[in-house]
């Protein structure tokens, strides 16, 4: 039975935190590709693409057999990868229909089972790699539903909204610390199946938590204090005049951020697609250099964790600025009309 929004509301504080360490373990992990690619090719995906280069004499055959390995992986990530982006409309326009709990339910699913078909196919690499696309296709489309969901809770903290935006967004970035992280356990000893099913059993966790949390209706709206005091809760969604749609996408501001972000998202993908092949090259192929080098990228990520509620914060209080300013200037309008 799923909570009301009031009970929803009581709880919005643990939401929050799950939400996070949800984002972080579960949302675009796909970004941190250069070390689940490594994982891949040690477990043997399309490793019989490779089978020539031992005894091949012509070392340019051989360095071809090897790349078409990893053009076959990295053809798999760009399917995932796509998603990750492609679907962020479509999925708007299911959330704005049927609200954030069926989407991010869906998505925990997804991803769940994306786990399942990359532990099955690690089994019989020879003959399940072709798993690895479907497997992805679900990675992105799971990770990229509980982004845009968790996207919706900053709405119960009011005057806060940015700065929970901001902490949302910023552990949907950091999440390419995951497969970094999950390479250490890997060189660990630990084995590329059994980490699976147990990333499979934390998205189950991420669903579980999702249908005794997570309101069917749409997340109230709040006006909070910067001190994180309940002012005025409004228990309904609320209904404010806007612009036409139509008209909010074609506007010359929303045109440019949108090619802005096209450009930024389309140069970090090929980076992420590219920068194990570039790494093998300059360092002859040693992997365990590769390995140190895609480790310390992936730590880099947890930067977007740490300066993005720095952000949200400033906006949050400069908005708040604004509004107060706006609230003067209505009072001094109706003060001056009272007085004529």
């Amino acid at each position: 039975m799923a909570p009301t929004l009031a009970t929803a509301f009581s709880r919005r504080w643990w939401m929050a935190v799950t939400a996070v360490i949800e984002n972080l373990l579960f949302s675009a992990v796909l970004l941190g590709w250069s070390s689940l690619l490594i994982m891949l090719k040690s477990e043997g995906f399309y490793s019989y693409l490779c089978k020539g280069r031992e005894n091949c004499v012509n070392r340019t055959l051989a360095l071809l057999d090897l790349c078409y390995q990893d053009e076959m992986l990295n053809l798999a990530f760009t399917v995932g990868s796509f998603l990750l982006s492609a679907i962020t409309l479509p999925l708007g326009i299911i959330m704005d229909k049927y609200g954030p709990r069926k989407l991010r339910l869906l998505g925990s699913a997804c991803f769940a089972f994306s786990c399942l078909l990359i532990a099955y196919g690690a089994s019989d690499p020879n003959n399940l790699s072709i798993l690895i696309f479907f497997a992805l296709a679900l990675n992105g489309f799971g990770g990229m539903c509980m982004t845009f969901t968790s996207l919706t809770l900053p709405n119960m903290f009011g005057d806060l909204r940015s700065t929970f935006i901001a902490l949302m967004i910023g552990s949907y970035a950091s999440s390419a610390v995951t497969f970094p992280g999950i390479k250490v356990i890997y060189d660990l000893g630990a084995t590329f199946i059994s980490i699976l099913l147990v990333w499979a059993g934390c998205a189950c966790l991420v669903f579980l938590n999702c249908f005794i949390n997570w309101p069917l209706d749409e997340f109230l709206t709040v006006c909070l204090d910067m001190s994180g005091c309940l002012k005025r809760p409004i228990l309904h969604p609320r209904t404010q005049t806007s612009q036409s749609f139509m008209k909010s996408i074609f506007s010359p501001i929303f045109l440019l951020s949108l090619i802005t972000m096209c450009v930024t998202q389309l140069r970090l993908i090929f980076y992420m697609g590219a920068m194990n092949t570039i790494l093998e090259s300059l360092t002859g192929r040693d992997l365990s250099t590769v390995s140190v080098y895609t480790s310390i990228f992936g730590v880099l990520q947890l930067l977007c964790l740490v300066t993005s509620p720095v952000i949200g914060y400033v906006m949050d209080w400069k908005l708040k600025d604004c509004e107060d300013e706006n609230d003067k200037s209505t009072k001094r309008s109706a003060c001056t009309a009272l007085t004529q």
